[in-house]
């Protein structure tokens, strides 16, 4: 086994844990990874929320928040039905902080789009288009000097992490 070690987005790996409870399965990630250990993560489930739960997504007062304005208590990350699930979000990426720090986990290749792993991207209020920033657990780790990539664009980021 590799002394490499990758957190991944456990949707990504095929575990059923998205919101709907269906998986994101990336065929290309997985082979990609070989040879480096996977840490399997999904935040949403570590906060406490159940699967299959509501679609969330991050809501500010301007309309451009994204998950470093919900830990600064700038916006919310409210569910379809107008639920404030921020709490649990805040609580599942601290919980995979805490779960990169004590598995020595050099780089973290989450799911785009999403308000919890988003990374450059997350989802708009209606859930229509795309706008710039990072979800919850991305800020988190990111602001704790963790390297965090997308399902979309890891190639260079784990070419240069193998190459270590």
């Amino acid at each position: 086994m590799s002394d490499k070690k990758v957190m991944v987005s456990a949707c990504l790996l095929g575990e059923q844990c998205r919101f709907d409870g269906g998986t994101c399965t990336n065929q290309e990630l997985k082979e990609d990874l070989e040879g480096v250990e996977l840490i399997s993560v999904c935040p949403e489930e570590m906060g406490g929320l159940a699967t299959p739960r509501p679609r969330a997504r991050i809501v500010g007062k301007d309309g451009s928040a994204d998950g470093v304005d919900v830990l600064n208590g700038e916006a919310d990350v409210l569910t379809h039905e107008g639920n404030d699930v921020s709490d649990a979000y805040i609580r599942g990426g601290m919980k995979t902080l805490d779960l990169a720090k004590s598995s020595g986990a050099g780089l973290a290749i989450l799911k785009s789009n999403s308000p919890s792993c988003g990374c450059g991207k997350v989802f708009t209020e209606d859930f229509q288009n795309l706008r710039e920033g990072d979800g919850t657990t991305t800020a988190i780790l990111k602001n704790a000097g963790i390297h965090v990539v997308n399902d979309v664009d890891y190639h260079e980021a784990l070419d240069q992490y193998k190459e270590k």
